[in-house]
């Protein structure tokens, strides 16, 4: 049996994997995001999920495991999680009735230290949300614990209009780049299926209540 190892502390990125079959551990890297300072989003969420990857394959020789990372890029600039209530305001603010894209990297080590990085990009439409929709929201604290200041699976799903791309890829992790990355390392996709879709109770403790992308 394969031992699958999800290296991030994402809930959403977890119940989309269990929602899926698939039922990983959970180890969170611990890594310093802001050592990453590239520009480029694709590039930027490509390499952080390959540094959380590569921090948690190393406590797990015999693991395959799973890093991701997702960051919005809107009128060129790369967002990540807002720093605060105020900036997930002008975030709003700035989104609102316009478009963005989501980016999300994948990287996947296996056993004998064979890596894959994949990027995946869905572009996401957001409703001209008003003042007060945007003041309840981010009172909410959720936006706070996400990148892009947005969920489409918890409390702003009501603000996204469309997707256009692999809806998965915005929560924070495509289910079909994953798969093809998974087989490239010899892990058939449904042989990870866990028919019981319990409860792993190897959850990493702590991993918070937001749900989305949290980068």
């Amino acid at each position: 049996m394969t031992r699958l190892v999800l290296a991030s502390a994402s809930p959403a990125r977890l119940a989309t994997l269990r929602s899926a079959g698939l039922h990983p551990e959970v180890l969170v890297s611990g890594v310093d995001e802001s050592v990453v300072t590239t520009p480029d989003p694709a590039a930027l969420a490509s390499e952080l999920a390959s540094l959380k990857a590569r921090a948690v394959a190393a406590r797990v020789p015999d693991a395959v495991v799973v890093g991701c990372d997702s960051v919005l890029a809107l009128d060129g600039s790369v967002h990540g999680k807002p720093a605060d209530a105020d900036e997930a305001r002008s975030r709003w603010r700035a989104m609102r009735g316009r478009s963005g894209v989501l980016h999300t990297g994948h990287c996947v080590i296996a056993p004998g230290g064979r890596e894959l990085v994949r990027g995946a990009a869905t572009t996401v439409h957001f409703a001209d949300v008003a003042d007060d929709e945007i003041e309840a929201y981010v009172a909410t604290g959720e936006p706070l614990q996400v990148a892009g200041a947005f969920t489409v699976d918890g409390l702003g799903g009501a603000f996204v209009t469309g997707i256009e791309g692999d809806h998965h890829n915005v929560v924070g992790i495509s289910l079909p780049v994953l798969r093809t990355m998974l087989a490239e390392v010899g892990v058939p996709w449904v042989s990870l299926w866990r028919t019981d879709r319990s409860r792993d109770p190897s959850t990493a403790p702590g991993e918070g209540s937001a749900t989305g992308h949290v980068g």
